[in-house]
């Protein structure tokens, strides 16, 4: 340990801008910052900070963060551990990552190898290490269908420890990680089990609408990759430096899940608040409830697609993405979130939860 914190001390830099590695764009400076590729070297992090009683903020990708327009006052490490090791057993891939790895390109690793289970989730930005954490699921698909275990370095004990999918408590779009166990786990590789030659996913209503009906069960998992990154582009939901839509951090607000009684109010009052709105998209959800589309909320309730507020607003692809439209700040963000929120509350009586995670402020 005291080579390990000698070799801390000289990698820490301070007062490094945060902005640059989001894909925001948006925040201020860390007093500390260094980038780590180990668990072990993790570990000496973890104890310098303790020593020096500053917070510790976990970044990966920076895919699904609003860090303040202050920045952090704490030690942010920039977790890059690498490496991929698989093994076949019984017609199933096992896949250990290391957190670092970005997720896409394992996404992309998969299909070229015929491994099922994560196709419908190409073209997320981020890390291996946070789709745990928020259980990433898109077009049908969740990581909690896959993943066998995940290691993560647990503050509490001082150690590694390896939890099954069953202890990491995977809900819609939430674990133990981001909910009762917040900030102890920092998860430094995810073990995931695959079918090998397995068939894709195509549950999803978009990809369904895609491919014409005839050829669903002849599709590939290579062709479903490639229509999910097709619709994604669509929706400004891929990277890229060229389109200011796609300068957010993805869906910024979860699609609530409601009773059925709460569905009929909703009925209610949009017959009242727009009586031209059309069928009220719903989707099943567990335990006899329903799934609502968020933009479908977000647009009624008066904040349509390329709505400006300031220096940000919503994409013009997508009204569920909040985007940096140029030199926008956090404080900018935070308010369109709120007047958001508001408005969907005002027309429609439901609670909108943001998705991303909040650096250096209480999430609205």
């Amino acid at each position: 340990m005291p080579d390990n914190q000698n070799l801390l001390e000289k990698s820490i830099i301070e007062n490094v801008p945060l902005a640059q590695f989001t894909t925001l764009g948006i925040g201020g400076a860390a007093k500390y910052f260094i980038e780590l590729t180990s668990s072990e070297m993790l570990a000496a992090a973890v104890s310098w900070a303790h020593q020096h009683h500053l917070p510790l903020f976990i970044l990966g990708g920076g895919s699904n963060v609003v860090i303040a327009d202050e920045g952090f006052a704490g030690l942010v490490i920039h977790l890059g551990i690498g490496g991929i090791e698989s093994r076949i057993e019984n017609h199933r891939a096992i896949v250990k990552a290391g957190a670092g790895v970005e997720w896409d390109a394992f996404v992309a690793l998969c299909v070229t190898n015929h491994w099922a289970g994560v196709e419908c989730l190409s073209g997320i930005p981020g890390r291996v290490g946070a789709t745990p954490i928020q259980n990433v699921g898109a077009y049908g698909q969740e990581v909690s269908e896959t993943i066998v275990a995940v290691e993560a370095y647990d503050i509490e004990s001082q150690s590694l420890v390896e939890l099954s999918a069953s202890q990491c408590q995977f809900a819609y779009r939430a674990s133990r990680f981001k909910l009762q166990d917040r900030n102890r786990f920092i998860v430094t590789r995810v073990t995931y089990q695959f079918a090998v030659n397995g068939k894709p996913s195509i549950r999803y209503s978009d990809l369904q609408k895609y491919f014409a009906e005839e050829i669903i069960n002849s599709v590939s998992l290579k062709e479903v990759r490639e229509a999910v990154l097709t619709i994604r582009r669509r929706k400004a939901m891929v990277l890229d430096a060229y389109d200011t839509d796609s300068r957010s951090v993805g869906s910024f607000f979860v699609n609530p899940v409601v009773t059925g009684a709460e569905f009929e109010e909703v009925k209610q009052r949009a017959s009242q608040f727009v009586p031209d709105a059309g069928e009220i998209p719903a989707f099943a959800a567990a335990g006899g409830q329903v799934k609502l589309s968020a933009a479908w909320l977000i647009e009624r309730a008066g904040i349509h697609r390329g709505y400006v507020y300031g220096n940000v607003g919503t994409s013009t692809k997508h009204s569920l993405a909040i985007i940096n439209r140029s030199g926008g700040s956090a404080r900018e963000v935070l308010e369109l979130c709120k007047k958001i929120q508001a408005q969907v509350m005002n027309a429609f009586g439901i609670a909108l939860y943001p998705e991303p995670v909040f650096i250096g402020f209480e999430a609205p």
